[in-house]
């Protein structure tokens, strides 16, 4: 089955960390990242640009769009990244994303399927 996860987080908790802490992290993340890419458990993922990049369009019931800098929403923790995962049921997507090697908000969402 396959899940979506969103990776989030305080944007700015990474201004907190030195350069060589920072660079651990990271580390730990890609060491994370390629040991399930090569189980075939992580299918895609990406890290997202921070989030004052983000471009919001909304849509009203008129059909009328206004387009805003930033996010949708204004929170502290952000969504800074998702990953496509492939695993037997939400039991294996719990485990899996349990080991991610960094401090963030994992939020577990099944992809709807179109077939």
């Amino acid at each position: 089955m396959k899940y979506m996860v969103l990776i989030a987080g305080a944007e700015d908790q990474r201004d907190d960390l030195s350069e060589e802490d920072r660079a651990a992290v990271y580390q730990r993340i890609l060491s994370w990242w390629e040991q399930q890419s090569k189980s075939g458990k992580v299918l895609e993922g990406y890290e997202l640009q921070p989030s004052l990049t983000a471009t919001t369009v909304r849509r009203d019931e008129a059909g009328n769009v206004t387009v805003t800098d930033g996010p949708f929403v204004e929170a502290k923790e952000m969504v800074g990244g998702y990953a496509i995962i492939d695993v037997a049921d939400l039991d294996e997507a719990i485990a899996l994303v349990s080991g991610w090697p960094s401090t963030a908000t994992l939020e577990i969402r099944p992809v709807v399927r179109q077939d």
